[in-house]
């Protein structure tokens, strides 16, 4: 094989690899594209489901709105069975209760201590729960509001 027919033959190898990497690139630049979007859609309608079992609760809610002449027992009865349709949707999305009981061990992860009091139990236990916690896989949305038995 003499020299001219070396160089055409490297060039028509360097021509298919350039074709082939100017390929990759390309495809290679769309899934980045492709993988953007499906990102910005997912941020976009992340809240979809949730916001779809909060719908049963507004719901609830312009009922009871539209019933001026409800009884007192019967808007109690209607705001408990509206509670319990917001407890099964955020239990739904995974948003739990963090509601320590007393006597519990106090854990600066899950609770905050509003204040220590002298208490007849264990010192750093959960003494009363002023408010309830909450938190999505894990993670806290917000601690629960305690005070904290004293040491003695």
């Amino acid at each position: 094989m003499d020299l001219q027919a070396k160089l055409a033959d490297t060039e028509h190898r360097l021509a298919e690899m350039s074709d082939a990497y100017l390929r990759a690139k390309a495809e290679v630049e769309n899934i980045r594209r492709r993988a953007e979007e499906d990102v910005a859609k997912a941020r976009k309608f992340a809240v979809e489901g949730f916001a779809d079992a909060m719908l049963p609760v507004m719901d609830s809610m312009e009922a009871a709105i539209g019933r001026p002449d409800a009884t007192v027992e019967q808007v109690l009865e209607g705001v408990h069975a509206t509670r319990r349709q917001l407890a099964a949707a955020l239990e739904r999305n995974k948003v739990l209760e963090i509601n320590p009981t007393a006597g519990t061990k106090f854990d600066p992860h899950q609770h905050q201590a509003i204040s220590v009091v002298p208490a007849d139990q264990e010192a750093n236990t959960v003494v009363t729960v002023l408010q309830k916690g909450y938190s999505i896989y894990d993670r806290v949305l917000r601690p629960a509001l305690v005070t904290v038995a004293a040491p003695k």
